[in-house]
C-alpha cells in the first residue's frame, strides 16, 4: 500500500482527488485507487517543555540555568493524539510511503519528525506541491523524488527549532528572573528573532525622542540655453564652507550671500558636461511572501498577517502558487506554462488584467526565470486556474490584481529611457541637472508613472531630488548659457519615520542595514533577513499581543515592559548580528555546507554566556512599586517568612543579603 502524508486536511484532498480510481473518505484518511492519503495539522508533535525533561525545571531557579536536553524529546500534542493514532497505523500497515509536506524546511520536518519518531525504515519518497490545481499536482506526481535528497531541509528546520528552543526557555527564564530579583512582577519572553525585532522598535523610537532638527538650505537656479530653459542644482565643492557631515549647507549667511553672488555676476554660464545615457530597467520581479506584504501594506494598509492568511486562502482556492516562498524567481521549466496563464487572465472579467494579458508577448523572457535563483519554492505567481474575480473578497480581489500584474509584466519588454545629466558652471559654482526622456515603457505600462517612496527603508525621509528636470533641452559641453534667477530654499531635517508592521518586515527581511559590526553588515547583504517568510508576521503580532509594543494609527510603538526588556538584554541579543548569522547558517545546512551538531554546539555555548551576564551584569531599574533596597539600590525589599518570624529581605538575595526587621507590616530601619 502507498501511504500518502500530507501537512494538512485541505492539502490531503486536493491530491486525492487527482489519484486515479474512486475516492472513499474514511476517518482521518482518504482511500483512492493508487493509495491512501492522510494527514497532520501541522506539527503533530511538539517539543518537551524542561519539565517534561526533569520536574524539578517545573519552578523557575537560576541554579538550573541553563538547561540543555542531552537527548531532545518530542511528545504528541494533545490535540493530534487521534489523528497521530491514525497515521502511524498506517505507517504500520504502508509499503511505500510519499511525504507530502509544504515544500519547505518546516514542511518537511513536520512530517520527516513523524517518520523518524515511529522508527520509520521504508522508503519514502517527496512529493513537491508549490500549487493545488490539478495540472500542478499531477505534475508533481509524475516528478517525486527520494526523500533522502531533503534531510539537509529537515536538519536546517531542527537547528531552527532547537536554537528557539534553547534561547528562548532559557533565556527568558534568565531575564525573567532577573527582574523579579529587581522587583518586578512580569515574564520577559527572549527570543532569538523576536528580541532583536522588538530592539529595532525601541531604538527608532530612542533616535526620534533624540532627535534635533536643524535647518539646511538648497540653492537652485535656472538657465537659458539657445534650445530651451532648465533648472539646476546648486553642488558644493570639497572646501566649501558652512557644509555639516552629511555635506548639506547649514550656515544661512554663507547661503545668502551666495545667493547675492550668483544674481551679481555678469557673465554667462558654460555648460562643463552633458552625458546621455540609454538606460534599461529590468522588469519587476514576482512576489516573495515578504516583498508582497511590504506592498500591500503600503497600497491597501493590510497587516502582515492579514496579506499571508489571504494569500493561503488564494492558494487553497487554486488560484494563487504556495504563499510561503522566500523567493522571487521562477523554474526556467515553467516558462512554457505563461501561455496558458496568460489566456487564463484574458478571459478574468478584470478590464486592467485582461487587457495586460492580451497585449503580453509570451515569447519575452525576463531574468524572473533562474533555476540558479530557486530555493524550495518560486515565487507566487497565478496558476492557470479559471479566477471568478467578482466572487472574492475585498482582500483576496487586491491581493490577486498584484499577483498577476507582476506575473503579465515578465512579459513585457524592459523600461528603455535616457538619462542625461549636465554640468554647469557659473560664478566659480558648481550646478548639476537630471533630465529623463522615456524612449520605451515597457512593463511599465502595467504599473505608469508611481511616486517614489516617501521614505528609504533606513526610515529617514527622501529629500526631493532638487537637480531633476522632465527633459531637458539639447545642448553640448563648452556651450554658453544665461543665467535667469536663482533661490535659497530653506529645509529642516526630520526625524527618522516609526515602523509600521509592513516596514517592521521589511526591516527583518533587509536585516544586514541593521546590524552593527560594519564588516558584518557586507557580508550579510545577501542574507534572507531574520525568521522565516511564514514566521515574521506572527513575531510581530505577538510582540503587539503581549504588550511589548503598540500600534497607534498603524504606526509601531514599544511599551514600557518592551523599553525594559531591551534595556535588560546585552548587546548580543538586542542587536540582530549574531541572529543573522545564525539565518545563515541554517540557510547553507539546507545545501548540505553546515553541520547541525556544530551549529546546536555555538548555541550552547552562546546560552552559557548569557545565562552568566543575567546573572552578573543585567542592569533592570527597582520596580516603581517596590521598597528599594538601601545596600544595593537595585533590588526592593520584599516580606518574608523565617524561623524567627516576618521580616524583609532584599529581591536579589542572595547576590544582596540585606535584610531588616518588620514592624506593622513594614520594614523596621531602626534595628
Amino acid at each position: 500500500m502507498k501511504l500518502f502524508i500530507a501537512e494538512k486536511p485541505s492539502m490531503a484532498a486536493e491530491v486525492a482527488k487527482c489519484l486515479p480510481g474512486p475516492l472513499q473518505r474514511k476517518d482521518g484518511y482518504i482511500e483512492t485507487g493508487a493509495g491512501i492519503v492522510t494527514w497532520g495539522y501541522g506539527h503533530i508533535l511538539r517539543q518537551a517543555e524542561p519539565g517534561e525533561y526533569d520536574e524539578k525545571y517545573q519552578k523557575w531557579r537560576v541554579e538550573d540555568l541553563p538547561i540543555i536536553p542531552e537527548q531532545w524529546k518530542l511528545l504528541i500534542s494533545e490535540s493530534a493524539r487521534k489523528q497521530f493514532a491514525i497515521v502511524k497505523g498506517l505507517i504500520e500497515k504502508a509499503t511505500e510511503i510519499v511525504h507530502a509536506g509544504d515544500p519547505d524546511r518546516e514542511g518537511q520536518l513536520l512530517v520527516d519528525e513523524v517518520l523518524d519518531y515511529l522508527g520509520n525504515e521504508k522508503p519514502v519518497s517527496r512529493l513537491l506541491l508549490n500549487a493545488l490545481d490539478e495540472k500542478s499536482i499531477k505534475k508533481a506526481l509524475a516528478s517525486t523524488r527520494n526523500n533522502q535528497e531533503f534531510q539537509n531541509l529537515k536538519f536546517s528546520a531542527l537547528g531552527r527549532q532547537r536554537a528557539d528552543w534553547l534561547v528562548g526557555m532559557n533565556l527568558s527564564r534568565a531575564y525573567t528572573l532577573a527582574a523579579q530579583r529587581a522587583g518586578h512582577r512580569v515574564v520577559l519572553p527572549v527570543g532569538r528573532v523576536k528580541t532583536p525585532t522588538l530592539a529595532l522598535v525601541v531604538r527608532r523610537e530612542r533616535e526620534i525622542a533624540d532627535f534635533k532638527p536643524a535647518d539646511y538650505y538648497l540653492i537652485k537656479a535656472e538657465f537659458r540655453h539657445a534650445n530651451g530653459s532648465f533648472k539646476a542644482a546648486w553642488r558644493a565643492k570639497d572646501e566649501q564652507r558652512g557644509m555639516d557631515s552629511e555635506g548639506r549647507l547649514v550656515d544661512a549667511a554663507i547661503a545668502d550671500a551666495l545667493l547675492q553672488k550668483l544674481t551679481n555676476h555678469q557673465q554667462a554660464a558654460r555648460i562643463v558636461s552633458c552625458e546621455t545615457a540609454e538606460k534599461k530597467e529590468a522588469q519587476r520581479l514576482p512576489f516573495s511572501l515578504s516583498a508582497l506584504q511590504v506592498l500591500a501594506g503600503k497600497k491597501f494598509g493590510y497587516d502582515p498577517q492579514t496579506v499571508l492568511d489571504t494569500a493561503q486562502g488564494l492558494y487553497e482556492k487554486k488560484l494563487t502558487t504556495y504563499p510561503r516562498s522566500d523567493c522571487d524567481f521562477l523554474p526556467e521549466s515553467q516558462h512554457g506554462d505563461g501561455e496558458a496563464i496568460l489566456a487564463n487572465l484574458k478571459a478574468i472579467a478584470q478590464p486592467e488584467l485582461a487587457n495586460w494579458a492580451a497585449k503580453a508577448d509570451n515569447s519575452i523572457k525576463s531574468r524572473a526565470w533562474n533555476d540558479k535563483k530557486i530555493t524550495a519554492h518560486h515565487a507566487i505567481i497565478p496558476t492557470g486556474e479559471p479566477c471568478n474575480f467578482a466572487a472574492l473578497r475585498d482582500t483576496e480581489r487586491n491581493l490577486y490584481f498584484l499577483i498577476a500584474q507582476a506575473y503579465i509584466a515578465q512579459f513585457y519588454p524592459l523600461h528603455v529611457y535616457q538619462q542625461t545629466k549636465v554640468e554647469v558652471e557659473y560664478a566659480a559654482e558648481d550646478f548639476v541637472a537630471n533630465g529623463r526622456v522615456i524612449v520605451k515603457a515597457g512593463w511599465k505600462e502595467l504599473y505608469g508613472v508611481e511616486a517614489e517612496e516617501k521614505e528609504d527603508k533606513d526610515g529617514k525621509e527622501k529629500e526631493d531630488d532638487d537637480s531633476a528636470n522632465g527633459t531637458l533641452p539639447a545642448m553640448k559641453k563648452e556651450d554658453p548659457a544665461d543665467f535667469i534667477n536663482a533661490a535659497v530654499d530653506k529645509k529642516t531635517t526630520k526625524p527618522p519615520v516609526r515602523f509600521t508592521t509592513s516596514t517592521l518586515l521589511q526591516a527583518m527581511k533587509e536585516i544586514h542595514k541593521y546590524v552593527k559590526n560594519p564588516e558584518l553588515k557586507k557580508k550579510l547583504k545577501d542574507v534572507s533577513g531574520i525568521g522565516t517568510e511564514a514566521t515574521r508576521a506572527t513575531i510581530i503580532k505577538e510582540l503587539v499581543d503581549r504588550a511589548f509594543m503598540q500600534e497607534k494609527k498603524k504606526y509601531l510603538y514599544p511599551t514600557a515592559v518592551g523599553n525594559m526588556l531591551i534595556d535588560a538584554l546585552p548587546e548580543e541579543m538586542k542587536y540582530p548580528d549574531s541572529t543573522a548569522v545564525w539565518e545563515e547558517i541554517l540557510h547553507r545546512m539546507a545545501g548540505g555546507s553546515e553541520s547541525l551538531d556544530a551549529f546546536l554546539a555555538q548555541q550552547i555555548r552562546f546560552v552559557k554566556s548569557l545565562c552568566a551576564k543575567a546573572r552578573g551584569e543585567a542592569r533592570i531599574p527597582p520596580s516603581q512599586d517596590g521598597i528599594p533596597c538601601p545596600r544595593c539600590k537595585r533590588g526592593v525589599m520584599k516580606p518574608r517568612t523565617g524561623k524567627n518570624g516576618n521580616f524583609w529581605g532584599c529581591s536579589r538575595y542572595p547576590d544582596c543579603r540585606s535584610s531588616c526587621d518588620d514592624k506593622d507590616g513594614k520594614p523596621d530601619w531602626k534595628k
